[in-house]
């Protein structure tokens, strides 16, 4: 089994996730920010993963703070349960609508961390989380996950439409790039490391 548990502790977060690759249960997700627990469930049900999230931080000051350190822990959560990456197919892709939305999420498990963020208008709220704070948490999460990630929406208007179809793009896309895949012998690298 494919799983992690890691932890991290600032004077700001304490941030504990679990992570199982390759049994799909029920997540527990517990952040202090309600529609970011929605969207990780949301993800996790979606990439058929297990995950476990408890995190707690300064959002009495706002939630940037939280929004980027649980990318980050979750991040290296990814990169821990892939392990040495023998078999996996590397690369994963997702469109998905909601709605009037339309998002695509693009994945390559290469060890060389890249986001590339397309979404219009990030100015926004969605009750009091400034929408803005989704672009930090994938820049974490793609940083120390070690994967290049990028996210496109193609269009929308609702704003919980538009990141409920990204965070289910991205379970998706996340799930096709750590399939192990019979196909492939070892690392899916020419340079024989990922």
């Amino acid at each position: 089994m494919r799983k992690c548990k890691t932890h991290r502790e600032t004077t700001e977060t304490n941030v504990s996730v679990e992570l199982n690759l390759d049994e799909s249960a029920a997540s527990d997700i517990n952040t202090q920010i309600p529609f970011l627990n929605h969207m990780l469930d949301l993800a996790s049900r979606h990439g058929h993963f297990t995950l476990k999230i408890n995190a707690t931080g300064d959002t009495d000051v706002d939630y940037h703070h939280l929004m980027e350190d649980i990318g980050i822990t979750l991040g290296d959560a990814i990169n821990k349960a892939l392990g040495d990456k023998h078999g996996i197919s590397r690369y994963g892709a997702a469109s998905v609508p909601m709605d009037e939305s339309l998002a695509e999420v693009v994945i390559d498990l290469s060890g060389r961390p890249y986001l590339v963020y397309n979404v219009k208008d990030t100015s926004g709220y969605l009750k009091d989380l400034q929408v803005s704070l989704f672009e930090d948490f994938f820049r974490g999460l793609s940083s120390h996950g070690l994967f290049n990630l990028h996210i496109m929406l193609h269009y929308g208007r609702d704003t919980h439409h538009i990141y409920e179809a990204i965070f289910k793009a991205f379970g998706r896309a996340l799930s096709a790039a750590a399939a192990i895949n019979p196909k492939t012998k070892g690392v899916p690298s020419t340079k024989g490391t990922l």
